[in-house]
């Protein structure tokens, strides 16, 4: 088989731009004698797929891979693989958890909507309607909206996908040959989620006034109830117990199992508010109301309409609790990451000079500098990435982990980088034998003096000895190795960085572009930004559409109050003082949805980074000002504006 490699850019067509000879692409590849794929062309009339099940028949047991069709392009462009990587990647977590707002958001938009027509279902149970034709009522009703609110829904919903799409493509995540392909199952699946939770949450909502008698469903038309339901409690309760159980398994955990269980816990703590959102109303209403005495009489009013009217205050809660816990959980999260990174690549690299070259560094870089007069130790590093076998989910997966090639010895390389070795010594790193992060340890179950199974970059398995265990795997790599132990396995041997201590910056300069150590650890900051941007994209769509469902739940509770504030006008009330009185309950609604939102962020939070980082989560207080901020102007915006409108209606 011919043998080719590429060097350059794209030449036009998107394909290589210059090819060897078979001996010579073997030995510029880097591993003299294998190759890293072979192309098989058919003959004309040949069926691809039986030709694909001989080639992989005559190759079995070498463990090679037959790819046909568009899988080509991953082995052609590696490029396009770690793009899959990335887009299931986000799409997975953020349509998982997009899904669940929905839902949540969804369920206690249509719950409100029924609880607020209880009057009129007590009026039909009266007039003779039975309860089966109360429950078909609701649910014609959600079958006639919610496929059209779906489908209406999924048209931003495409043309954000594209502005997403394109984004990433802009910031080199994806690239430009991968293509945005719109299928309609996930679409019908969205619309099919959408009906399922209306009419879930419209039977649970209708269950109760469409079974109970007549005479006692217009008694509670009137009056709230107080106790929440038998059933409702119990599942409320049971979700808490099972979000307590998991904070202690993520804080007892490390690595992905922390992440992995801290997911659940917001889950389960959001569903508990949910269940339990009456009960706490009552209690945030009891507590704030001991604040709002002091506020006089509109503050005294709005105390007491909060403590008996528990079930519209929690519709109000809900959505602004799951905005605060999400969009919390994904910024603070990445603030977090972020903090521990840049303090660990700031206090990590002890090195007086670092030089970079993007085509990389001469291969006697480390030689030439150590020769400068005044150097007292150079080292060079050769950035790529192993395999390591990890455990998650009571599972094991292939994780690819950040790993440095080192030139020199260790005793060399502790001159010019501060690993914070935990346990063991970097001297003893050679052929066989590195060191790792205690995270990365942690995650694949090895220690010090254990061996460590892990796949080169060419896919070599090998087994060295674990002889240090170092805390900075998170700004600095998770594994450290000579530079000997990858000749061979890599396809460009070129190293990527030069530290250098002592000498004058000056002489370095004929190896590459020369700079401190400040000034390396801001460069390798802004290689993290398309994380951070992608995680505040997240919280900006799931935070922002949970905010809509505040203040649509907002906006309803307040129009379906019309005759209550016109009761209170006619009793003598001026109108500053009813929007006062609002004014103070939508303050109360904020402040206990933020509270709430923040307590479960960070129960969430705290284990997961503590699994993570090794360290409490890093809250920005500008940025949660900002957040609380918002939830507030928004409470008081949806209350003030529809409360204005219902008192100039009266008037009118």
């Amino acid at each position: 088989a011919g043998a080719g490699d590429t060097a350059g850019g794209d030449a036009g067509g998107g394909g290589a731009v210059a090819w060897f000879a078979d001996d010579e692409a073997s030995v510029l590849a880097g591993h003299p004698g294998r190759a890293d794929a072979i192309a098989v062309l058919a003959e004309d009339g040949t069926d691809p797929d039986d030709l694909a099940a001989a080639v992989g028949a005559s190759l079995a047991g070498s463990g090679a891979h037959v790819l046909t069709g568009d899988d080509r392009g991953e082995v052609e462009d590696h490029t396009l693989a770690y793009a899959k990587e990335t887009l299931f990647a986000i799409g997975a977590s953020f349509g998982a958890i997009a899904t669940l707002v929905a839902v949540f958001t969804a369920a206690g938009t249509v719950a409100l909507s029924v609880g607020q027509r209880s009057r009129e279902f007590a009026l039909l149970r009266a007039v003779g309607a039975t309860p089966r034709q109360i429950r078909r009522a609701v649910a014609s009703e959600a079958l006639l909206v919610a496929p059209l609110a779906g489908l209406l829904g999924c048209l931003p919903g495409i043309g954000l996908a594209h502005w997403w799409f394109g984004q990433m493509q802009d910031r080199g995540a994806v690239p430009d040959a991968v293509e945005l392909h719109v299928s309609g199952f996930p679409l019908l699946a969205a619309v099919a989620v959408g009906l399922l939770t209306a009419l879930g949450a419209g039977w649970a909502a209708g269950r109760r006034p469409a079974r109970i008698k007549p005479g006692q469903a217009l008694a509670e038309a009137s009056v709230e109830r107080l106790r929440p339901g038998v059933v409702r409690t119990v599942l409320g309760l049971a979700a808490v117990g099972g979000g307590s159980v998991l904070a202690g398994v993520a804080a007892s955990a490390a690595g992905s199992d922390a992440a992995n269980a801290s997911l659940g816990v917001v889950m389960l703590f959001m569903l508990a508010v949910a269940l339990l959102g009456p009960v706490l109303a009552r209690l945030c209403a009891a507590l704030f109301g001991l604040l709002l005495r002091g506020g006089g009489a509109s503050a005294s009013l709005a105390a007491a309409n909060s403590r008996t009217n528990a079930r519209r205050l929690a519709s109000a809660i809900t959505p602004i609790v799951l905005a605060m816990a999400f969009a919390s959980t994904l910024v603070f999260m990445h603030t977090s990451e972020s903090h521990v990174a840049s303090e660990q690549l700031r206090d990590g690299v002890t090195a007086d000079h670092v030089v970079t070259n993007p085509a990389g560094l001469p291969a006697d870089a480390a030689d030439r500098a150590a020769r400068v007069p005044g150097v007292d130790a150079a080292v060079s590093l050769l950035d790529t990435q192993v395999l390591v076998p990890v455990r998650g989910g009571g599972e094991t997966s292939l994780q690819g982990t950040a790993t440095q090639g080192v030139s020199g010895s260790g005793a060399r390389l502790a001159k010019v980088q501060d690993l914070d070795v935990r346990e063991g010594s970097l001297d003893r790193v050679g052929e066989g034998r590195i060191a790792v992060d205690r995270t990365l340890a942690t995650a694949a179950g090895a220690g010090l003096g254990d061996t460590l199974p892990l796949y080169l970059p060419d896919g070599t398995k090998a087994a060295p000895e674990i002889v240090a265990v170092y805390g900075r795997g998170m700004g600095l790599p998770a594994v450290t190795m000579d530079r000997a132990s990858l000749d061979g396995h890599l396809t460009s041997p070129f190293a990527d960085t030069l530290l250098v201590s002592g000498g004058e910056a000056g002489r370095l300069g004929a190896l590459g572009e020369v700079t401190d150590a400040s000034g390396y650890a801001l460069a390798q900051n802004v290689d993290r930004e398309f994380g951070a941007w992608a995680n505040y994209v997240m919280a900006a769509v799931l935070g922002g559409f949970a905010a809509i469902a505040a203040v649509n739940t907002l906006v309803m509770t307040v129009l379906d109050r019309r005759r209550e504030l016109h009761t209170l006008r006619l009793v003598g009330s001026t109108r500053r003082q009813v929007l006062r009185m609002l004014g103070w309950e939508s303050l109360l609604v904020s402040a206990a949805g933020v509270v709430l939102g923040t307590a479960i962020a960070m129960i969430t939070l705290t284990p997961m980074m503590r699994g993570l980082t090794g360290e409490s989560p890093h809250v920005p207080p500008l940025l949660y000002g900002a957040f609380a901020a918002t939830a507030v102007a928004l409470g008081l915006a949806a209350v003030a504006l529809p409360a204005r409108a219902a008192l100039r209606e009266r008037q009118g």
